[in-house]
């Protein structure tokens, strides 16, 4: 669909009484969007009013095989008409099997990877609060080493290696055993930040207790789309290994391909020892999460880290599914960079159009910063009028950020790329 067909929108009627009167303050999305959804296929949202949206957000990466993917929904219909287990804890099902015998031969094996896989719980919170508390459990140390600007959930283990002031004043109270470094070219390339954190580990007067793991984002997304170099992740996972601190790796919302590969660090070539992943694991936007770590590392006592809804066997069903439809060979991951690159050119020429806009982002998580804070939310707001989805992000909200599916076609993408521009030219202060 052209641009021009989603421009002319009927004005939005006012959202049920319902979310002001019964639904509590903290609701966020449906402010930046007062409107009632209704049906999704694809790239595509409609609402009540049959007003139609070209999905930019993509359930925040939980989506990136699209709304309602077909061939995912068959095989979920398939397994509720048969009476097949939903629920089971951890038990063993026929779901959960297929999963993880799918997931080792697709996924762990051809990249060499000999990782066990945990189901923590169904959000990428309980995998990271999981990958936190078995670091800690394997070393016998407190010290975690997060970065500015990260985000890892909204649970205290997770919030305490969260960077955005906001979120972690949501907390209440103190959040301990974490010290937050310098992400890559956080000083802007004036200093060299990595050395930074090194030296501070080998300067006996620097105060640092022997920390028991660091936990990254190889692209920080809530962040502002920060993209840490090739080198950097390289130096981080060497100087991890030189001094036995355990590498976590957060590929909640960059994982499950959205910057390419399945995993977001095989560009750099390092293996991590533990990887967290959620959102589009389980390919259709139902809840479902991993905690991914060494052979060795699997020192969990039975039941020590558990949760009823880890067994969310709908979840494993679309989860194997989407592993046999896209990860068979290289060719999804490959589309995927070239979808990315011709996203990259677009913004890059809008950007080159626009003082005080800078393109940023990796494979299909990319966007735009803005100099003057407030004009990404005014972006969004104008997008959103002409039937585009996108959200802000970054410490300011100074960057428009686009997920779309990574199914999306190239024709809904050049549609959305020219409402962003349109917006970015009508919402100019």
């Amino acid at each position: 669909m052209s641009s021009s067909a989603v421009l002319a929108r009927p004005e939005d009627p006012d959202l049920p009484e319902v979310y002001t009167t019964v639904e509590s303050e903290v609701r966020s999305y449906c402010r930046s969007w007062p409107t009632t959804m209704a049906t999704a296929e694809g790239s595509w949202i409609t609402d009540t009013s049959g007003n139609r949206y070209l999905d930019f957000f993509a359930g925040a990466g939980a989506l990136n095989y699209g709304h309602n993917n077909p061939n995912l929904k068959t095989a979920l219909i398939d397994y509720l008409a048969g009476n097949m287990i939903v629920h089971s804890l951890d038990m063993a099902t026929v779901a959960k099997t297929a999963f993880l015998q799918t997931f080792e031969q697709l996924i762990l094996r051809p990249r060499g990877l000999d990782y066990k896989v945990q189901f923590p719980g169904p959000t990428g919170a309980n995998a990271v609060e999981a990958a936190l508390k078995l670091a800690r459990k394997v070393t016998g140390r407190e010290s975690i080493i997060n970065f500015t600007n990260a985000f890892h959930g909204m649970t205290l283990g997770a919030l305490s290696v969260t960077g955005n002031s906001m979120k972690r004043a949501g907390a209440g109270i103190p959040l301990v055993h974490a010290t937050p470094m310098p992400y890559d070219n956080y000083f802007g390339g004036i200093t060299e930040d990595f050395h930074w954190f090194e030296r501070v580990l080998d300067d006996l007067g620097g105060g640092l207790n022997h920390p028991a793991a660091v936990i990254v984002e190889t692209v920080q997304g809530e962040g502002g789309l920060n993209v840490a170099r090739i080198a950097w992740l390289q130096a981080l996972a060497e100087l991890c290994r030189r001094r036995d601190i355990l590498l976590i790796v957060d590929d909640v919302q960059m994982g499950c391909g959205r910057t390419g590969p399945f995993f977001s660090f095989e560009e750099a070539g390092i293996v991590p020892d533990i990887v967290t992943l959620s959102k589009s694991i389980s390919g259709y936007g139902l809840p479902m999460a991993l905690t991914l770590f060494r052979h060795d590392l699997d020192v969990w006592s039975p039941g020590e880290h558990n949760g009823t809804f880890r067994g969310h066997n709908p979840a494993f069903v679309t989860a194997t599914r989407a592993l046999e439809t896209y990860w068979q060979n290289a060719t999804f991951a490959e589309e995927t960079v070239t979808k990315g690159r011709h996203i990259r050119e677009r913004l890059e020429k809008i950007a080159a159009a626009t003082p005080g806009v800078s393109a940023r982002g990796r494979g299909m998580a990319q966007g735009l910063k803005f100099e003057e804070t407030s004009r990404a939310a005014a972006i969004c707001r104008v997008a959103f009028e002409r039937g585009l989805l996108m959200e802000t992000s970054g410490p300011s909200d100074e960057v428009v950020k686009l997920l779309p599916p990574l199914t999306t076609s190239e024709d809904d993408l050049d549609a959305g790329l020219g409402i962003l521009a349109e917006s970015v030219a009508a919402a100019h202060i």
